[in-house]
């Protein structure tokens, strides 16, 4: 009777409520629940008085309902009743040793002490294997910590203890998600939207399943959906906007993120991405407002980061160069901050992978990978021109067009005797089975078959596969492969004045950034030496002074006839997710071509680090404190 008492309150039926907790108090006068039920009957009806002295009630009959003692104490603060209401945690605490142990985790955890908070989840789940609130943190540690698939494996656990832990859904949602387990995600926000229809949850986790799939109308519904039961729901909005600018509608993505603005006002993501459209300008009540959010100190962290490379997207095309500079600067400090970046472990990790695919390993092991001759390998640096590329082949009536596939490195790590302690990738590549090689090239021909269409050939254009050439041309030796270079400096300021949403971490330092820098250009002349001819090296500077005569290259080296259509690269419609969507739908341009060069007098960091690599360019190309004859 109390728990059917309880489900109509939720429908409202208040009557038919308290009928059910009459006839309960009066065949059990003594039994604490029909007065917990009451108080939540009366909290419902707004009657705070009369609900907190229903649950003191159940409390005196029952001092261990702790239900009764949380409600109790929330509505004792609506009253102003701190003081009582702080007793009543106490209380809470002292009744729970559960409690009191995942208060003890969440402090280790502020104190990014996390292997001590995971010893403690441990230790409530060996007394209680059914505490489904230890599983969700614990999991929540995983995500946290990029540890997938052991946060699903709680989470799941979790559900099926409680199938109505809504959170637990939702984490499972996320934790699905990232191991790229669509299908299985899919399947838990439906769930989520059966347990909670009145939350736009579930409904924006089908459109991030469907956005990752490519079905980005059917993620621009989900949203809408979404909208439909939280209207001012501000990430929604972001997402649909974020969907619309991957199809092309431009118009309809600036209405979103605007409205997320006027939902939330502090939502500088939405700015962020107003920003990252790169042709957009904003107004300057916009711009202010922007300025003002700088200095309130409700704006999280990640907001001051987003606002900040906001604005230097906008003084930059205003051509204020000193204040975008100001402005990328300072974002990029306070990202570094967040990041963890190791650049002498990136240096020893070049040095493995030249020393581990030498000329004689590579040749001993020919012959033993996948024949399938479809994948276009895209790689390089970020900001240097590998979506110009993609687009102009994806244009191509024989390519289909992905995006930045995560599948290599997955199914590198997927391997335990290459990544198991104590092996380190890539020298640990030298344990591999040879007939391994054949399995990793079907594997990733596999996986990739969900983002493609029917095409002969598919492009691929993770920039970061360019640490994995050697072991691209063991496991798939027929897949073509194209570096995407540009000016040193171009290619590192393009990055450091780019938001990335997640990755590259050595973007956020110029010091950093010219030393990454050397070692991608000391890995491809690496890859160059033992494999010629294998990788193509197009140059964005090229393509924008030749365009043609580049297509014609790029055709040629991956075994393709030439058509217009790639010359016509700009009205070719398909998704484009990276930040270079907007400027990939228009005609080649110039403008980005020495753009390095405007804000040439704060990069000294830089180009002191790349100085090996600008003395050897053209005297026309190299920065003014490096000019004259090379020695």
């Amino acid at each position: 009777m109390c728990l059917s008492a309880r489900a109509l309150v939720k429908l409202g039926r208040y009557l038919d409520a308290d009928e059910r907790i009459e006839r309960a108090t009066s065949l059990y006068p003594k039994f604490a629940r029909p007065h917990e039920a009451r108080g939540e009957l009366l909290a419902a009806q707004g009657l705070v008085q009369d609900a907190v002295d229903a649950f003191r009630k159940a409390l005196d009959l029952d001092p261990k309902r702790q239900n009764a003692r949380v409600r109790l104490g929330q509505l004792l603060l609506v009253l102003g009743e701190v003081d009582e209401a702080r007793a009543l945690k106490s209380e809470f605490m002292e009744l729970d040793e559960d409690n009191r142990d995942i208060a003890r985790a969440g402090d280790l955890e502020k104190q990014e002490k996390f292997a001590e908070a995971e010893k403690i989840y441990r230790r409530i789940l060996t007394r209680h294997p059914d505490n489904v609130t230890a599983m969700r943190l614990w999991a929540r540690l995983g995500i946290q910590e990029k540890r997938y698939g052991e946060a699903e494996v709680l989470l799941r656990q979790a559900v099926k203890v409680a199938p109505g832990f809504t959170g637990a859904w939702s984490d499972l949602c996320g934790a699905q998600f990232e191991q790229e387990k669509y299908d299985d995600a899919r399947d838990s926000a439906r769930q989520l939207t059966r347990l909670n229809p009145g939350s736009a949850e579930g409904h924006v986790w089908l459109a991030a399943v469907a956005a990752a799939e490519g079905n980005h109308a059917d993620a621009v519904s989900q949203y809408d959906k979404a909208l439909e039961v939280e209207p001012d729901h501000s990430g929604a909005m972001c997402g649909k906007g974020n969907a619309l600018r991957t199809v092309g509608d431009r118009e309809g993505a600036i209405a979103a993120y605007r409205s997320s603005i006027e939902a939330r006002p502090l939502y500088a993501e939405a700015y962020w991405s107003l920003a990252n459209l790169k042709t957009f300008r904003f107004e300057e009540p916009e711009v202010q407002a922007m300025l003002e959010l700088l200095d309130d100190d409700r704006v999280e962290p990640v907001g001051q980061v987003q606002l900040n490379n906001a604005l230097g997207l906008e003084f930059e095309a205003r051509g204020d160069y000193g204040k975008a500079f100001e402005f990328f600067d300072h974002a990029c400090m306070l990202r570094r901050e967040q990041e963890f970046y190791d650049r002498v472990e990136n240096e020893e990790r070049t040095d493995l992978a030249i020393e581990a695919f030498s000329r004689g390993f590579l040749a001993g092991n020919a012959g033993n990978g996948c024949p399938d001759p479809a994948p276009v390998f895209i790689v390089g640096l970020p900001r240097s021109g590998s979506t110009l590329i993609e687009q102009i082949l994806s244009s191509h009536s024989q390519v289909d067009g992905t995006h930045e596939l995560a599948d290599l490195g997955r199914i590198v790590r997927s391997r335990p005797v290459l990544v198991d302690p104590p092996a380190r990738y890539p020298a640990s590549i030298v344990n591999l089975d040879a007939r391994e090689f054949a399995r990793m090239g079907v594997e990733y021909i596999e996986r990739s078959r969900r983002h493609r269409g029917e095409a002969p050939l598919f492009t691929d254009k993770n920039p970061n596969n360019f640490v994995h050439v050697g072991l691209l041309h063991l496991v798939l030796p027929n897949a073509r492969i194209i570096n995407a270079l540009r000016h040193p400096l171009d290619s590192c300021f393009g990055s450091y004045k780019q938001l990335f949403a997640a990755g590259q971490p050595f973007t956020y330092d110029l010091v950093e950034l010219g030393e990454y820098y050397l070692q991608y250009r000391r890995l491809m002349d690496h890859w160059h030496k033992v494999l010629p001819g294998k990788v193509l090296d197009v140059h964005y500077e090229e393509v924008v002074a030749d365009l043609e005569g580049q297509v014609q290259r790029m055709l040629d080296h991956c075994g393709l006839e030439f058509e217009e259509s790639c010359l016509r690269f700009h009205e070719t419609e398909r998704s484009v997710k990276s930040a270079s969507s907007e400027q990939v739908r228009r005609p080649i341009y110039s403008s980005s071509v020495n753009l390095w060069r405007r804000y040439e007098e704060y990069l000294g960091p830089l180009i002191d680090t790349l100085e090996p690599l600008l003395s050897e360019l053209p005297e026309a190309d190299r920065p003014s404190s490096l000019a004259g004859p090379v020695a």
